[in-house]
């Protein structure tokens, strides 16, 4: 009977990998590489590819000479089994063409084992954590730190013309369709047209200061992607619950004011749009968490499993920055402040390259501020703008005008400018927008006349027939004191 304590090993294919490296010079790079001591399960061998990494590295060749050298250099020769143990492994594999398959089976046993102690860790964690949010978080971050072990990018030249011809069918494809590798499509045209749609696997930062309307513009490119585009987007708001991300949503969608939503004062015609609009939203794919304790892990796992059950996701919203917490433990002074929001940023943007898919995440600014916003200005971190793709403020001189400023009409109501201040794979820019305040909407400021197509007439059976008036969103004059953020 098998002893179930033991870990999974096979000393053989140990002892046989080891010898193959140590006869065949020639793929001896690919063989060490590929390792790491932890694929060992016996100690001697794990020190002995310690010393052939050493002399691999020292740019030698591996062989029974050079490998004893180097243990005795370092003291190990003793505990890496002696000169008699080295010479066996280099006696005992009659032909290294085998070499694959002893790889797989040490390489199996070292997934095996590692799985058993992760599994252990995940008991002990889930015993004493008070939050099984964390627990859970934990035991995913420790699964799937497994499944990325074996996937190693190797130094690759340019010689066999593949990456080369990829880049030219990527320009061919453009030259020829411009909109051939379009990103998510924001709504906002001439944003659209400098970015060509938000890119997959960018980290988007949009910062202003509070009452600027930087949640009203996310949630505006989030209604434009999955109530126009059927896009699959996650929201998670730290501030906001989620019934006013919906209530914003809904009215920006049916272009209801919605200071009269709230008062009781909407028409028979903004009540069709409303009821038109919801009728959307129950259809869309938004998913939203209004969870006010996450951390960058346990957004990259929610929108994991999200997207593995819904197939694909296009856009991920986070609102906003300064709020998340990280995951190592910090004292309350400034500099400490500073690396866990260097920190989370950074895992922002490795979540955006590991899912594949735009992050939109807001930033508060600096509220000692009275001029335009620039990238100075980002709250708590530079660091805010080294991880960030494209970082771009909002701006509203109404926001801050004086009645005689507006009176006199040195500052238009309701003018927005959108600051694209940096622009990793693009040019930096403005973009002119008019923030339409009673139903907290930007809309870009050629588009401010015409009314938006409305929503489809949903397939209910009572109000809606063929002789119905049309119903066209309504486009309200005043703008009302809602709150923005």
């Amino acid at each position: 009977m098998a002893n179930t304590n033991e870990m999974p090993h096979n000393n053989d294919a140990e002892a046989a990998l080891l010898g193959c490296i140590l006869i065949d010079g020639e793929m001896q790079g690919d063989i060490v590489e590929s390792l790491d001591p932890d694929d060992f399960y016996q100690h001697t061998n794990r020190e002995i590819l310690l010393a052939m990494k050493a002399v691999f590295g020292g740019r030698k060749t591996i062989d029974v000479v050079t490998l004893t050298d180097e243990l005795d250099h370092e003291g190990k020769l003793e505990s890496a089994g002696g000169i008699q143990y080295i010479t066996e492994l280099a006696q005992i594999i009659p032909s290294a063409a085998n070499y694959k398959q002893y790889l797989e089976i040490v390489k199996r046993d070292s997934i095996n084992r590692a799985l058993i102690r992760a599994a252990k860790d995940i008991v002990e964690s889930s015993s004493a954590s008070p939050d099984e949010r964390d627990a859970l978080a934990f035991a995913e971050k420790r699964i799937y730190d497994l499944s990325k072990r074996g996937e190693k990018q190797a130094l690759r030249g340019l010689e066999d013309g593949e990456t080369i011809q990829e880049v030219l069918q990527k320009f061919e494809s453009i030259q020829a369709d411009p909109n051939a590798f379009r990103g998510i499509e924001t709504g906002f045209r001439h944003l659209d047209r400098m970015t060509n749609g938000l890119q997959r696997s960018d980290l988007i930062v949009l910062a202003a200061r509070p009452g600027m309307g930087k949640t009203s513009l996310a949630m505006n490119i989030v209604e434009y992607a999955c109530l126009k585009k059927d896009g699959v987007a996650a929201v998670f708001s730290l501030e906001m619950p989620r019934s006013q991300i919906v209530q914003r949503l809904m009215c920006a969608y049916a272009n209801v004011s919605m200071e009269k939503a709230l008062s009781g004062r909407l028409s028979q015609r903004e009540w069709k749009n409303i009821l038109l609009a919801s009728d959307k939203m129950q259809k869309s794919k938004i998913y939203i968490d209004d969870g006010s304790r996450t951390s960058p892990a346990e957004i990259l796992s929610k929108c994991r499993r999200l997207k593995s059950s819904a197939g694909r996701l296009d856009l991920i919203m986070i609102d906003y920055i300064q709020l998340m917490g990280g995951e190592g433990k910090y004292a309350k002074g400034a500099e400490n402040r500073q690396q866990e929001i260097a920190s989370i940023t950074r895992d922002l943007k490795i979540m955006a390259k590991e899912l594949d898919v735009p992050v939109i995440a807001l930033s508060q600014l600096r509220r000692i501020q009275t001029k335009e916003p620039q990238l100075s200005d980002l709250r708590e971190s530079g660091a805010i703008e080294q991880d960030a793709d494209i970082v771009m403020f909002i701006n509203r001189p109404e926001a801050s005008a004086t009645e005689e400023e507006l009176k006199s009409g040195k500052v238009v109501k309701g003018a927005a400018e959108l600051i694209i201040a940096k622009h990793r794979n693009g040019a930096t820019g403005r973009v002119q927008l008019r923030f339409i305040g009673e139903s907290t909407k930007f809309v870009d400021v050629d588009a401010q006349g015409a009314p938006d197509e409305p929503p489809p007439e949903p397939r209910r059976g009572g109000w809606a027939d063929e002789s119905a008036e049309e119903v066209f969103p309504v486009s309200g004059e005043e703008e009302g004191g809602i709150p923005l953020e």
